[in-house]
């Protein structure tokens, strides 16, 4: 061993494998960054003084005497008002042809909020997504995945998120973005004339797949300066999960760990906690909320990953399409968020609780109506009319294109609703059929 400019250098390893490495050192921390024969690693795993490093680029071509350099820090990110309005790859460093960023180095992937410090997430983060808005609403300080099938256009939804949610800074983690996807969302946000207030970390598919696990960390190391520091809303979103996740399988498998269910890390839970744990509601105002992104594998929501980030999460979004309509919703269905109750006719309209639950009951009673054509049964007058009623609730207020504030959502039931029903039929309160029931 020989020293250089206060870097450890080894030059002797006594194991290799297909993406990690073994050397004998000393005086070394868990998640350390080195080079191994000039490609970066990083610490996985010490015993005693036997290190194993996991090498981002893959192990082909090094030998047992390739140099190890190590760095005597874990990765870090460089925080400051500079990120705004940037693209970073998965170590932190500028994608998009900008300089360099001068600012406070963090480590990445430190511990969540303390309690004490947190607050009962009680804001509204409209998103104009009446899936969302009206059935679903967003708390600040949120943790929320959407749930989709991987030819559903949810990259589309995430920037239609990202360009319409009312937060200070929007922060993308986007792993295993394909070079279109990733295209897309910088030309999405250029042409919408909002990349001041979006940072984003990408990892594409051209890059190592390992490096996926550095993406998440950063983007909400990223957030929590803004959120803590400058008591900023932001909204980190996170696509793909389902891809973090498989990179950590691999990573796993490949250091001869024993898999759990569907050949995930027995430490899934943890890892993915570790990452949603960060969503927080500071009391000075400053609050982290994330949005991530889980594609099913054949739709099975059984699988460990979306299993797992159930237990986690305060709700789920699922997207569907919409036959009838042919366009994407948030399916009424099978979507939830835990914390709409702090907010809806409290932040919203006082009248919103109760369309919104009327409207997913005629919107059920036309799934029962659709079930009963199906089956060749007849249809009564009420069946011909909820599905009228859901075809224009779909296509006017649910569909995932369609742009407008709560209360102009809370209004158009209220049309639709007059214009299928009776008063009995809908069955809202006295007190807001007086206020928003107009008599033709």
């Amino acid at each position: 061993m020989s020293t250089q400019a206060f870097q450890k250098i080894y030059t002797k390893l006594n194991s290799i494998t297909k993406a990690t490495c073994t050397v004998k050192a000393t005086d070394v921390g868990n998640d350390e960054l080195a080079t191994v024969a000039g490609r970066l690693a990083q610490v996985v795993k010490i015993i005693g003084d036997d290190v194993t490093l996991q090498i981002f680029a893959g192990t082909e071509g090094i030998g047992t005497d390739a140099e190890v350099v190590f760095f005597g820090k874990a990765p870090t990110l460089k925080v400051g008002s500079e990120l705004a309005g940037r693209f970073f790859n998965a170590y932190g460093e500028p994608i998009d042809g900008g300089p360099d960023i001068n600012g406070t180095e963090v480590e990445i992937g430190g511990p969540s909020v303390n309690p004490v410090r947190r607050k009962q997430p009680s804001e509204l983060i409209a998103t104009g997504i009446a899936g969302i808005d009206l059935n679903n609403t967003l708390v600040t300080g949120q943790k929320i995945p959407f749930f989709a099938d991987p030819d559903q256009p949810y990259n589309e939804v995430m920037s239609l998120v990202a360009l319409r949610a009312q937060s200070d800074k929007i922060i993308l983690g986007g792993m295993g973005l394909s070079t279109d996807d990733y295209l897309y969302y910088k030309h999405a946000f250029e042409n919408a004339g909002v990349i001041d207030r979006i940072i984003s970390f990408v990892n594409t598919t051209e890059d190592p797949t390992v490096e996926r696990l550095l993406v998440p960390n950063m983007a909400l190391t990223a957030a929590e300066y803004f959120a803590a520091e400058m008591n900023e809303k932001v909204l980190v979103l996170l696509t793909d999960m389902t891809l973090y996740c498989d990179a950590l399988s691999i990573v796993s498998n490949r250091m001869d760990q024993i898999p759990s269910k569907d050949s995930m890390p027995g430490s899934l839970y943890s890892d993915l906690a570790k990452l949603y744990e960060k969503a927080v509601q500071f009391p000075e105002g400053g609050s982290i909320t994330i949005i991530a992104v889980t594609t099913l594998s054949g739709g099975d929501i059984t699988h460990a990953i979306p299993d797992n980030t159930g237990y986690i999460t305060e709700g789920q979004l699922f997207l569907k399409r919409d036959t009838d309509i042919a366009k994407v919703i948030v399916d009424p269905f099978r979507s939830l968020s835990r914390l709409k109750q702090l907010v809806i006719g409290k932040k919203t309209r006082e009248d919103h609780p109760q369309v919104m639950n009327t409207a997913v009951r005629l919107y059920a009673d036309a799934a029962n109506a659709k079930t009963k054509l199906e089956n060749g049964f007849d249809l009564s007058d009420y069946d011909e009319r909820t599905l009228a009623f859901a075809r224009e609730y779909a296509r006017d207020i649910l569909a995932i294109d369609v742009n407008i504030d709560t209360d102009t959502m809370l209004d158009l039931s209220w049309n639709l609703f007059q214009r299928h029903f009776s008063k009995a039929e809908i069955g809202i309160k006295d007190e807001f059929m007086n206020l928003y029931w107009v008599e033709a």
